[in-house]
């Protein structure tokens, strides 16, 4: 799974993901392509329920996201992105991180509908 890529488009806007390469990550990539209605939690990320549960196979028991994180939080099944910084949360695990285009993720207010697909 080296260099594999995702691409978020919204508002005729792109982000690029790089993903890691763990359990969850492969298990997120196994849903796309993907449409999603994201919304803004606490200032701080942009989160979205998904229609099954990933793994949590080989996960850490939690982690402490930075900007540009893309994220799975366990305990309420869903994507979280994050535009700014963030302490240790339990059941947090990292897919992977925004290459480009985290301003244009952070600058949306509302909820708003993105295209999640593999681009490599």
């Amino acid at each position: 799974m080296e260099d594999v890529r995702i691409k978020l488009t919204f508002d005729n806007e792109e982000v690029i993901v790089k993903m890691y390469d763990n359990p969850t990550s492969r298990d997120f990539l196994t849903l796309l392509p993907l449409t999603l209605t994201l919304e803004d939690y606490a200032g701080t990320e942009k989160i979205s329920s998904l229609a099954k549960r990933l793994s949590t196979e080989d996960a850490p028991p939690g982690s402490d996201p930075s900007v540009g994180d893309f994220t799975y939080y366990s305990p309420w099944g869903n994507l979280a992105i994050f535009y700014r910084d963030f302490g240790y949360a339990n059941g947090l695990i990292i897919l992977g991180k925004i290459e480009s285009g985290i301003e244009k993720l952070a600058s949306i207010r509302g909820d708003f509908t993105v295209t999640i697909e593999k681009i490599n």
